[in-house]
Order: structure tokens, then sequence, then C-alpha cells
């Protein structure tokens, strides 16, 4: 059904003022005695270390690039042994991060549930800002890290508590769906959160006939073409996914009608309407494992075509793809900088968290 209406900003007169556009700041962190560095110098001894990891991602790591990656590699996988840390890794996180360096890699969905796992005392979120705060929430006693706090997230930073609580005077009754890509100030606002993967399911289970979905309007029109449920979206857009357009993707398909098209659902519905495939970045992963194209435009960031180009070397990927530049400020080197320091720790007002936790844990232990 069409999308019932979409909010944003402008549209609440009485919105109180100064707005949050950029992710909150991780805590300076505790005070601890910080390791010594490491040496990061290439070895025969480091070459031999770190050669099975080289396997794994010499289809998308030129050899020449890797002597410069695999000390610090080898650092960080000697010293979150050292430290008791797990570190976990998003699919959009460069293929050394991802594939090297990560003890659980997945989409916004596996790392939540995979949080709820661990065993470690430290977590190293390898993500964005929001990411981190959602471990943090899950498991309240552990030391949650993230390498740089300044990795946010446009659908994050395009709407506060404040927004939410406007939404529910206005629709007064209706249940609030929250993206997990949301702060935790938001996800303390609403009923129950949800990410791309089960965005149909989280709705219809309310039972109600209308729902506030948040903040993606891409996303919250994609569902709303899968269910009878009337959704009320927020302005909100991934400034990855947004960019695409359906017309290069009929390019490609003019030039190769053989080619295949997958998309994430955060993009618009003209680069929809184009695909072969539209899932979270998990399902996107997994057509391509069972479906083995020949020639392949993954519509999502970068880092994840080279992630799936790593595992599946036999498929082509063509390269429309777009960078997003909040999670490209996790790198090895801050990793590194992290593990050594314990820095940047993630923390949250456990008034709010105790909020903010309900509706990440209402999702998690939604039955299929």
């Amino acid at each position: 059904m069409p999308i019932a209406g979409i909010y944003g900003p402008d549209d609440f007169a009485n919105r109180p003022q100064g707005h949050v556009t950029a992710s909150p700041r991780a805590a300076p962190g505790r005070t601890v005695p910080a390791l010594p560095m490491p040496s990061l110098e290439w070895t025969p001894e480091v070459a031999r270390a770190t050669a099975p990891l080289y396997e794994r991602v010499k289809h998308v790591i030129p050899p020449i690039e890797w002597p410069l990656m695999a000390p610090t590699i080898l650092a960080i996988n000697e010293l979150k042994r050292a430290r008791g840390a797990v570190i976990l890794a998003h699919n959009y996180q460069a293929p050394e991060i991802f594939h090297c360096v990560a003890d659980i890699g997945g989409d916004s969905l596996q790392l939540a549930v995979e949080a709820t796992k661990v065993k470690a005392g430290i977590i190293v979120q390898c993500g964005v800002h929001f990411m981190a705060e959602t471990s943090k929430l899950l498991n309240p006693h552990k030391t949650v890290l993230i390498p740089d706090s300044r990795a946010g997230c446009s659908l994050a930073a395009s709407i506060t508590g404040a927004d939410v609580r406007l939404l529910r005077e206005k629709f007064p009754g209706v249940p609030v769906v929250a993206y997990v890509n949301t702060s935790a100030e938001v996800k303390a606002e609403v009923d129950i959160c949800c990410t791309s993967s089960n965005a149909v399911q989280v709705v219809e289970s309310l039972g109600a006939p209308s729902v506030i979905f948040l903040p993606d309007r891409y996303l919250a029109t994609y569902v709303a073409s899968k269910t009878d449920v009337r959704i009320i979206a927020w302005k909100g857009a991934c400034e990855v996914h947004e960019r695409f357009k359906g017309e290069e993707l009929r390019a490609f398909r003019e030039a190769d009608p053989s080619v295949q098209i997958i998309a994430h659902p955060e993009c618009p519905p003209d680069v929809l309407a184009e695909a072969d495939f539209t899932g979270s970045t998990a399902h996107m992963i997994n057509w391509v494992r069972e479906n083995r194209p020949r020639r392949l435009v993954m519509i999502t960031e970068c880092s994840m075509a080279d992630n799936v180009r790593a595992e599946l070397p036999g498929v082509e990927m063509l390269r429309p793809c777009n960078l997003c530049p909040h999670m490209k400020r996790i790198t090895l080197a801050n990793i590194l900088d992290s593990l050594l320091t314990l820095r940047e720790e993630v923390t949250i007002d456990p008034a709010l968290a105790v909020r903010a936790r309900h509706s990440v844990e209402r999702m998690i232990n939604l039955k299929n």
C-alpha cells in the first residue's frame, strides 16, 4: 500500500530547537595504563604468521599493499587475546578489517544478536556509533569500544527523541517502529526496533492497522509495498543509498543484459524497480552465495562488494557502489589504538538505557 504520509522536522511548529545533526561522542574512556605500542615492522616472521589471512583477501588487496597492513593486523589479533576482547565488524567494513581481524561479521541484526552471546569482557565495535550503542545496550556490564566516535550515520542524525514524542502526539495510540540506525535516545522512545532484514515482520507483528516507521523514508516505502499496514514515515535517508539512480542501472543492463543487480531497501524506489533482488546486506550476501552470478552489480556500500568478492572471486563485481564516509573512519590503526588504550568507550545513561534496551530486545526476541 502507498505510504500514508512522510513527516520531517519542518512539519512540527512546536519542535524544540537545537536538532542534533551529528552522532553523539563516546566517553573518553576509563583511566587504565596503555599497553606499549608493538613493533609494526614487516618481517619474515610477520609474513609467515599472516599468510593464512592474506589468502582470504588476496583477490581484493594487492600484494604490494599487504606488507603495510599485515604487521598491524598481527598486532591487533595478539592484543585482542591479551585484552580478552572480541571484535564485531559490519559488512561495510574494509576487507582487511572484516576478513582479517573481526571475530564476528554481519549486518545490523546479526551483530545485535551476536552481541548478546559474547563472553568477552571487551567488545570493539567496528561500525558506526549507533551499532556500538546497541552493543552497549545489550551488554550493559561490559566495556564497549568504538575506534572512532565520529563514525556517525545520516539516518541516526536525522531524528531525535523529541521528534518521536511529537509524532506520538500527532498520531496518538499508533505504535512506533525504529530502524536500528537510530540513537539510543530514539530507541528509548519507540515500541520496537527493526533492521532491513526483519522490517516487514516487525511491522506486521504489532497487529495494528497503522504504524509509524522511522527514520528511513525509502525503507518505509519498501515496507509499505510488502504489507497492508498503513505506514507513516519520517524524512530520513541514507547518504550512501539515496545517491543511486535507476537510470544508471538501466545503463548496465543495456550494456550487458545478462548482468544481475541486487539492491539494499534503503535505495529509492526507482532503483529497487531495476533490481533482480532486494534485501538486507545479509540477504544480499546469501543471494550471491546461492546464485553465483557471472557478473553482478551490488547496489550498496563499496566495501561489501569487496568482502563478497574476497569470498567468491569467481563473481565479477561491477562497481557503481558508494563509500560510506562514516564506516571508513574505522581503520586498522585506530582499532589498534583502541585496544592499546581502551578508548573510546561508549556509555549510555542508565535510565535511558533501560527503555532503549527494551525496544531492541523486543526485536531480537520476536519469533519467526
